[in-house]
């Protein structure tokens, strides 16, 4: 332990399993064991963990409905000198998980705030997908409700680097759904379910065959999801669509979808699919401004 540590309160964020407890690393370990006080976002999940390798510190209960007077007094324990650890239920704090504003304070009040890193799920799950892990994108969970989601997906079809959502079993398979009907059908995507546990598997294929490839297995369904989209293919160097190119498309948004319009004129014309669907986006907005 450093001087400055003995001497000042110091905040550690430690990454804990996202589902093998061996995931965990030897300094996480010994960081838990060493602190004042363990931060917890929920205490009876993460006894389990602590019990396995002999951790027995005072916990504290951190999480999203007590963020702002827990971390009060989490800060006034830090400023008093104390060492406290901060985890999650699983993976890394932080990453869409509860602790912001307390290490957002901790931060701003100049105390030492140090990352102890190990599991992650967005991490565990690109790194396997076998999609680019060049540029990517976490959105965290997508939105709940389909039309929200969906208006989602749409304003990031366009987006080259690759994209990564957390998603809730209850709502994987709709969420899905949505991804078949947004992105371009030959657009790669993969599921990943339940890292590092037993049942753990990888889901691939284009957008357009995922619903199907879901509904083969009822066990599809169950567990926690990471769904990693493939980017858009790289802008080329000419610009959009034909004058004759978007004349195809505006006849065929009369009587078709976004999707199907921009496929149908691409196969007709030639040009690319995705600038055509962009295309497509753009004139849809340009309509609804107008009504």
């Amino acid at each position: 332990m450093q001087a400055s540590e003995r001497m000042n309160g110091v905040l550690y964020l430690v990454a804990t399993p996202i589902g093998n407890l061996g995931d965990i690393s030897f300094r996480a370990v010994e960081i838990l064991k060493s602190v004042d006080l363990i931060a917890a976002e929920d205490t009876r999940h993460s006894r389990p963990l602590l019990d396995r390798y002999g951790i027995h510190r005072p916990l504290f209960a951190l999480h999203e409905h007590n963020e702002q007077q827990a971390s009060d007094r989490l800060m006034d324990r830090l400023n008093a000198g104390q060492r406290i650890a901060l985890i999650s239920d699983a993976g890394t704090p932080l990453i869409n998980d509860p602790g912001y504003p307390l290490v957002s304070r901790a931060r701003a009040a100049g105390l030492i705030v140090t990352p102890v890193p190990g599991p992650c799920a967005l991490v565990a799950a690109l790194s396997a997908s076998g999609l680019s892990a060049a540029r990517f994108a976490f959105e965290g969970f997508a939105p709940r409700t389909g039309a929200a989601r969906r208006r989602s997906f749409e304003s990031l079809v366009a987006d080259e680097r690759t994209l990564v959502f957390y998603e809730a079993s209850h709502r994987i398979r709709d969420c899905i759904a949505d991804v078949a009907a947004v992105f371009p059908e030959d657009r790669r995507v993969v599921v990943a379910r339940e890292l590092t546990k037993l049942h753990e598997s990888f889901l691939c294929g284009a957008a357009a065959e995922m619903p199907a490839l879901m509904d083969r297995a009822p066990e599809n369904s169950k567990g926690e999801f990471v769904v990693v989209i493939e980017g858009a293919s790289p802008e080329p160097a000419e610009t959009g669509p034909s004058q004759e190119s978007l004349r195809v498309l505006k006849l065929l948004l009369e009587e078709c979808s976004v999707k199907s319009a921009a496929g149908l004129a691409a196969r007709i014309t030639g040009a690319r699919r995705e600038d055509l669907y962009r295309a497509a986006l753009e004139l849809k907005r340009a309509e609804g401004d107008r009504a």
